[in-house]
């Protein structure tokens, strides 16, 4: 090899172990912004379980026998009529007043709107928790809940086989 060659050969394998180096010291946009210590994490995911409920474990209470809670559907009164989760309160947004809340069961409340995209039941879960009571938010709301197979009632209970939009209820 030739002065020249080995030269070339030593600069281009000095360029790659640079380049391999960056990459190795390069952040993805997942740890750009460290994670939490383990004791901040728990604190937050605590926090948010405390006010939040997966339609899964509303369910599996449901069918085991175990509801010590009370379903509200926030969402308007007609479509509350139409589909609703099984037993559930109907309490538009609008009508969550002292004198309403007054006539609810005691206990936890867990509520719920049309779906994800819908905060209805964020803002009547904080208006719940406004007046003194113990409130969880229903994650993913009417439309995962059908989309997990469970049955609804109403006067046109869903069949998540054939579910169209219209059929969620989708009005806030």
């Amino acid at each position: 090899m030739t002065a020249t060659a080995t030269t070339t050969a030593t600069a281009a394998t000095t360029a790659t172990a640079a380049t391999a180096a960056t990459a190795n010291t390069a952040t993805s946009p997942v740890t750009e912004i460290p994670a939490l210590a383990p004791e901040r994490a728990f604190a937050f995911f605590a926090e948010r379980l405390g006010c939040q409920a997966d339609p899964a474990d509303v369910w599996y209470a449901m069918r085991d026998g175990v509801q010590d809670f009370t379903l509200l559907d926030v969402r308007a009164e007609g479509a509350h009529r139409k589909t609703h989760l099984p037993g559930a309160i109907s309490l538009p947004i609008a009508e969550i007043t002292p004198e309403r809340v007054a006539e609810l069961p005691p206990g936890l409340l867990v509520v719920y709107c049309w779906g994800p995209a819908c905060n209805g039941s964020t803002k009547g879960a904080m208006k719940l928790a406004a007046l003194g009571r113990e409130v969880k938010e229903m994650i993913g709301g009417l439309e995962y809940w059908i989309r997990e197979g469970w049955p609804t009632e109403g006067r046109r209970p869903v069949d998540p086989r054939t579910a169209t939009p219209a059929d969620l209820g989708l009005v806030c």
